[in-house]
């Protein structure tokens, strides 16, 4: 059915589509660490007149403004479950910023009369808006690293590519990639060599938008370039009922069979999605911004320890509310980068651990700062020789991986920030040992603090329960038991007290039942015994999800409790939104 044209201002029309739904609206700078939300209060449909509303303290808020203008994102969450994501961004929109009262702005903005922005070269650039999907994959190392992506905007010059957060590790700016190729809905392709322009934070979920240059073109793919432009604005101009001469979709967007497939196989995987609750929320939201950190370190050469500070404090105030919810929810980051599950586990468990022993212990914020840093000299370490972390590494790559104290130590003193002796001490030797046998500078005895003591038995238990470079995660009772016998490379008392703590059945792990149930352990109790549960899986009926909560009087429906085992062998996963 051909969509009526709408009167009025384009960008406006898209905008109200998005703001239906769960939203979040966001204003960005590239002078500026980080997106500062805003809420709309006034949007005229006719005119485009948009109207926000900020709060902000952290000074003058015209640090967001470019020569009078702004750039924002608008992320939405829409379907059943708000499991589709749909974006839309703008830059250099024109604003007038009025001051009302000493934290408080009111931000008066007009939207352009067309969704289609021109480029300094008088290219157009076509927003892919109102459920217009592309895939990407971008190529970063010859025959070793694809990242894939859905494609934001498309111009004759290139194109912004929306990829997890994760991923951005591997890519820096003007870093040249022998790859990028656009597939579209109707199995039609295209592909180009690339050059990265910018790399930003995306949203709040998990996403980064990467600015991608076409480099080498030859006649033939300029050709088809142009073809894929118009077909895209023809799309974007049908969507929106800008001309209403558009009356059909572009036959580019029509899905063909293999697309269709794809949907299909996404849909199945939404199904299993279930909504976080809040304190999971805020777990994933640390994870997330210590990878926002980590961009703004590698490519604008910026330390933003507001990020990182405010992660801390997050971890603390969870702890504070709810520390069995905190160790639940933790277990959830286990399908984000080892690297970033390791930091929040660890750091959220020795903040827990700091707070039980003395809640008014005056290290417990720079240790928190430390366990969350100390890992991310691996991503600094991403290159041709080391593309990806999530391989299984050669004996070389696992040579230079090694290094990640020193790497993540020199590019702090080169973007000028030092740590506190305490936070300098958990980055420097959270990987040391009592005996002689850690690294990078073999430290004993006496030389480590009673916190790396700690710290190195956190760190130990949460590895040997993980999967690493192909060998399988290890149950709570086999982590103890590699510990213990590790003779005198851990303080056996703090090991003692750790199981005194988590039991060996830790909340957060999977439990097989004997009636053949699967259950996230939610509560333990002074035994360190299961008292609550999360059913989740039977395995009678394994391609059936299910969800119930269980408390100990209700166990005879499940059986026995059997075993601790790994969510993978049962494909358990975590669904991002």
């Amino acid at each position: 059915m051909a969509i009526a044209p709408r009167p009025g201002n384009p960008a406006a029309q898209v905008i109200r589509s998005l703001l239906q739904h769960k939203h979040e609206f966001s204003l960005y700078s590239k002078a500026m660490p980080y997106a500062l939300a805003v809420e709309v209060t006034e949007l005229d449909l006719d005119s485009g007149h948009l109207v926000l509303e900020a709060e902000y303290s952290d000074g003058n808020l015209e640090h967001y403004f470019t020569k009078g203008s702004l750039s924002f994102d608008l992320e939405a969450l829409k379907g059943p479950q708000t499991s589709e994501r749909e974006t839309y961004s703008l830059t250099n929109v024109a604003a007038k910023l009025l001051k009302t009262d000493s934290t408080s702005y009111r931000l008066e903005c007009q939207l352009p009369e067309s969704v289609f922005v021109h480029e300094n070269r008088g290219a157009v650039r076509i927003p892919f808006i109102l459920g217009m999907q592309t895939r990407v994959s971008l190529e970063v190392y010859l025959h070793e690293l694809n990242i894939p992506g859905r494609l934001r905007n498309l111009s004759v010059g290139g194109c912004m590519v929306d990829i997890d957060l994760a991923d951005s590790i591997a890519l820096g700016v003007d870093q040249d990639i022998p790859g990028v190729t656009l597939e579209f809905p109707n199995g039609e392709s295209f592909f180009a060599e690339g050059t990265i322009r910018h790399i930003r934070p995306f949203g709040n979920h998990g996403y980064a938008a990467v600015g991608v240059q076409f480099i080498h073109l030859t006649m033939p793919q300029t050709e088809a370039l142009f073809r894929y432009v118009n077909e895209s604005e023809r799309e974007a101009a049908y969507r929106t009922g800008s001309n209403e001469k558009m009356t059909q979709h572009s036959p580019l967007f029509i899905p063909g069979a293999k697309e269709k497939k794809i949907l299909q196989r996404e849909a199945q995987e939404q199904e299993k999605h279930t909504r976080q609750s809040p304190m999971e929320r805020g777990v994933m939201n640390v994870a997330h911004q210590l990878q926002v950190g980590l961009m703004y370190m590698k490519t604008r050469n910026l330390f933003p320890s507001e990020i990182f500070y405010d992660c801390v404090d997050t971890l603390r105030y969870l702890v504070e509310q709810d520390r069995k919810a905190l160790l639940y929810a933790l277990a959830f980051l286990r399908d984000e980068p080892d690297w970033v599950r390791h930091a929040v586990q660890v750091a959220g468990q020795l903040a827990d651990f700091m707070m039980l022993r003395d809640p008014h212990d005056p290290q417990v914020r720079e240790a928190i700062l430390g366990a969350l840093m100390h890992t991310m000299g691996k991503p600094l370490l991403v290159s041709a020789q080391l593309p990806s972390l999530k391989v299984n590494m050669n004996p070389a790559q696992k040579a230079i991986l090694r290094g990640h104290v020193t790497v993540l130590r020199d590019k702090q003193h080169e973007l000028g920030w030092e740590p506190s002796p305490t936070c300098r001490d958990v980055i420097e030797n959270a990987n040391e040992r009592p005996d002689g046998s850690g690294y990078p500078m073999g430290k004993r005895g006496e030389q480590l603090s009673e916190l790396i003591r700690l710290v190195a038995v956190i760190k130990a238990i949460n590895k040997l329960m993980h999967a690493r470079n192909g060998v399988p995660p290890r149950s709570p009772l086999d982590a103890y038991r590699k510990i213990h016998e590790a003779d005198t490379a851990y303080d056996k008392t703090v090991l003692v007290e750790y199981i005194q703590v988590y039991g060996l059945y830790p909340i957060g792990s999977l439990a097989k039942f004997s009636g053949g149930f699967l259950a996230w352990v939610m509560d333990i109790d002074g035994k360190g015994m299961p008292i609550q549960v999360h059913v989740v899986k039977n395995l009678r009926f394994p391609e059936t999800n299910i969800s119930s909560v269980l408390t100990k009087s209700d166990f005879s429906q499940i059986g026995k409790l059997e075993d601790i085992v790994n969510p993978a062998d049962y494909g358990l996963k975590v669904v991002k939104v």
